[in-house]
């Protein structure tokens, strides 16, 4: 990211505001992504014992990054059928061309 082209966003995580430069391209993401946290955080705090905003943090970061490693292993494990189907038609179709050529 260009310094220069960077820009404040402000950003609110359980009604405390945060600013965080970021290039203009990047703000939609960025704001989308702190929507996300603050309701995981909003959620997790509801169902907290001791309802320190750090504590909320680092649960919602673990949390997530729980669910992100799920969705990855999920995709791989989805990627690698489709790779191996594939695989599998190509060897079918090659077999069906040489037996034509025949």
């Amino acid at each position: 990211m260009n310094a220069t082209a960077s820009e404040p966003v402000s950003l609110r995580l359980l009604d405390r505001e945060f600013h965080i430069a970021c290039a203009p391209e990047e703000r939609p993401g960025l704001i989308a992504a702190a929507q996300f946290l603050d309701g995981k955080m909003r959620e997790l705090k509801s169902n907290a014992k001791v309802p320190g905003f750090d504590r909320i943090a680092v649960l919602a970061a673990v949390s997530i990054a729980h669910e992100l490693l799920s969705l990855r292993k999920e995709h791989d494990s989805q990627e690698q059928v489709l790779t191996d189907g594939l695989a599998s038609l190509r060897r079918k179709l090659d077999g069906l061309l040489d037996a034509s050529v025949k």
